[in-house]
């Protein structure tokens, strides 16, 4: 974790922050499955055939990834989530069909929420703004009436020692494009080395 802060804080670019998203935070094997391959495979083989997408669209992000978060400065433990990102925009499209049936009944007011229920809704379309679709934000009459099976019933089947990735909660999200997951992940790196210097500006001159 300390080398991977080093790094990132030594990033002369935009396109070296690039490379280093890519490198580090994207590509290979997560933490979590490092050194069974196959085991890896076949997780992400089970969440593809579920919502009928490539395998290969099927990415862990976060410190199951990594083996720590940056964020929080901590490392993965059994108290960390695996976070997955479907990269698919039929997928995307799917689900959001969901969310326009919803927000018309909104509209019509013939669904009623609550004012926190209704603060979470509007950071999940401010996520789906960015091409984010986070079922876990949606108000919960709304996730049980149309996603129990779909999503939050399915994760839930593989968590807790139920499939390949062992005894973790697994949460996910959809992304409309590699694209979209690709420049979120530089966001946040970008917004942790300004961070990081600004911390090292500041122990410098105090």
């Amino acid at each position: 974790m300390d080398e991977f802060l080093k790094q990132l804080t030594e990033l002369a670019d935009e396109e070296s922050l690039l490379d280093f998203c890519r490198r580090r935070t994207l590509h290979g094997t997560p933490a979590v499955f490092r050194g069974d391959e196959d085991a890896y495979y076949f997780f992400r083989k089970r969440i593809a055939d579920k919502f009928q997408i490539n395998f290969h669209e099927v990415f862990i992000t976060g410190s199951a990834k990594l083996g720590f978060s940056p964020h929080k400065r901590k490392l993965f433990d059994l108290e960390s989530d695996i976070d997955i990102a479907l990269i698919s925009s039929a997928l995307y499209d799917r689900m959001m069909e969901f969310i326009h049936d919803y927000q018309m009944e909104l509209r019509g007011n013939r669904k009623a929420v609550s004012f926190d229920e209704l603060k979470g809704y509007h950071k999940f379309l401010e996520y789906s703004a960015i091409g984010w679709m986070r079922p876990d934000l949606l108000p919960t009459s709304f996730r049980v009436e149309a996603l129990k099976t779909e999503w939050f019933a399915f994760f839930d089947s593989i968590s807790h020692g139920k499939s390949e990735v062992g005894n973790y909660k697994v949460t996910a999200g959809a992304f409309k494009s590699y694209s979209h997951l690709e420049r979120y992940a530089i966001s946040g790196l970008r917004s942790l080395k300004t961070n990081l210097q600004i911390g090292t500006l500041y122990v410098a001159t105090n």
